[in-house]
């Protein structure tokens, strides 16, 4: 069993007084009995602003004070930034922490709804796990949850769980995108799926534009066999959850969707 805290936070265009709401989130969840914390998408600083000035490496100052923050309260911690890469960046999970400091770089890019994140983001292509307490985490950044072979390639080599930071787009019929697929992707996988939102932006007093995803809340897990265990609402707020890999062992023993697995398989 592993212990996660989802925190639904927004973060600010100012990385300082994101890595403080970085601590003082971590440390509410660690007091929670968290060992992963997870923060959303562009915790580093929101989109919205220009990207190319605010992205750090992961060997830089900002994301080393979270690896820091992460060894202070005995955890992993996930959050969303932003790392360079030539005249664009790299849309990155910085995943630190019980000695890990890694980086998943967004694969799939949110060219839709109006939005084009690859005029300023480059693609990632390679998948990311990690196991803590010998339970195995994926991960999986925002539009990335739109794309199934992923999380089933995740699930193959050995997740129990798949980790989804977002900056939620909102609009007509979008939260229930967010849900629905979170739990799509749950059932076709055989994982736990754990999408952790920034809150709604309209309730956190953002302009509302789709030219700045900011979130929609309403952060969700969902378990192996597709169900809601749990779920927040729109505004700032922390969800801690057990996840059991067991779940997982069962989900794919009934539903044999990796054993019989075929197009992904001969795609590879």
């Amino acid at each position: 069993m592993l212990r996660v805290g989802l925190c639904q936070v927004t973060s600010s265009v100012d990385p300082a007084e994101n890595l403080r709401a970085v601590r003082e989130w971590t440390a509410t969840a660690a007091a929670r009995g968290a060992r992963v914390v997870v923060f959303p998408e562009a915790m580093l600083a929101r989109f919205g602003v220009r990207l190319t000035s605010v992205a750090e490496p992961l060997d830089g100052p900002w994301a080393r004070q979270v690896e820091e923050i992460a060894d202070e309260f005995g955890v992993l911690v996930v959050a969303g930034m932003f790392t360079p890469d030539g005249d664009r960046v790299r849309n990155t999970l910085l995943v630190t922490g019980l000695g890990h400091h890694l980086g998943y770089d967004k694969i799939h890019l949110y060219d839709a709804f109006g939005f084009r994140e690859s005029d300023t983001v480059a693609p990632g292509d390679e998948p990311l796990t990690v196991t803590v307490d010998d339970v195995t985490l994926g991960f999986a950044t925002c539009y990335d949850v739109r794309f199934p072979d992923l999380f089933q390639s995740l699930a193959q080599a050995g997740s129990s769980a798949v980790v989804v930071p977002a900056s939620w787009a909102g609009g007509e019929g979008k939260r229930e995108q967010w849900e629905l697929l979170l739990r799509a992707r749950a059932l076709d996988s055989g994982t736990w799926v754990l999408g952790c939102d920034q809150p709604d932006a309209a309730t956190a007093g953002l302009d509302v534009r789709p030219t700045a995803p900011n979130g929609v809340g309403h952060s969700t897990v969902a378990d192996p066999f597709g169900r809601v265990r749990a779920q927040l609402g729109a505004e700032a707020d922390l969800l801690v959850v057990d996840v059991d890999p067991a779940r997982a062992e069962a989900s794919r023993s009934a539903t044999a969707v990796l054993a019989n697995r075929r197009w992904g398989a001969a795609a590879r």
